[in-house]
């Protein structure tokens, strides 16, 4: 039984072809591409409104040199909400589930905002693994300490990710698949329970939305302390 409940986290084939790339390139597609005509339709103008207020909030704390970073981070925002919201479908696949899809969205974006902080701002990056006014005794304990929690960083983005999304996905089939037993024995309960996976479900769409914008935001707060 438990191995059933897990089964929805493993890549679907199709003719031993993996659907996550299918599952990856899908929300590509559903966009529409913003047009040069002066009046837009109610959708195209709302998502503009959307990422551009997004973009203010994020960005503005950033100096000039950060907001090069506003249309990478933006359209990685969009991408994994698109994500998140479309495994919540029946028979989809969530690839965002999987650890290995964030981490590789996590490390080479966390990578680059130290490395521009190296090559741009040497002295106060490395400062930062070192508070000021620190005793002499406790330096090499320190040094070590931020430094692993440096590193850390993008272990903690890709885990935040997948355990959030893991977590709901596991808990609405428990609930799900106790409104099916319980439906032919007590239909009043099945109903209360069906009540509550429905509160879930919502719960669940604020959560996709949330962690996306929660992994952006944590990025720009590390391209802030190198830029």
């Amino acid at each position: 039984m438990m191995l059933n409940f897990f089964d929805q986290f493993m890549s679907p084939t199709l003719l031993s072809i993996p659907l996550i790339t299918l599952a990856l390139l899908l929300p590509w597609v559903m966009y529409p591409n913003p047009s040069t005509r002066w009046i837009n339709n109610r959708f195209i103008t709302l998502q503009g409104w959307a990422i551009n207020r997004t973009t203010y909030q994020l960005f503005s704390p950033l100096s000039q040199g950060g907001h090069k970073w506003a249309t990478l981070l933006i359209s990685l925002m969009i991408f994994l909400i698109s994500l998140n919201l479309l495994g919540l479908l029946p028979y989809t696949f969530t690839p965002t589930t999987q650890l290995s899809l964030n981490m590789a969205f996590a490390v080479p974006l966390w990578l680059a905002t130290v490395i521009i902080g190296l090559r741009n701002q040497p002295t106060i990056a490395l400062g930062h693994l070192l508070p000021e006014g620190t005793p002499v005794p406790l330096i090499p304990v320190l040094i070590i300490i931020e430094t692993i929690s440096l590193f850390i960083r993008p272990l903690a983005l890709g885990v935040r990710l997948t355990a959030n999304l893991t977590a709901g996905h596991l808990l609405i089939q428990l609930i799900a698949t106790a409104v099916f037993v319980l439906m032919p024995l007590m239909p009043t309960v099945a109903i209360l329970t069906a009540s509550v996976l429905f509160l879930l479900t919502l719960l669940e769409v604020a959560v996709a939305m949330i962690q996306a914008y929660v992994f952006v935001l944590l990025l720009s707060l590390y391209l802030q302390e190198n830029v």
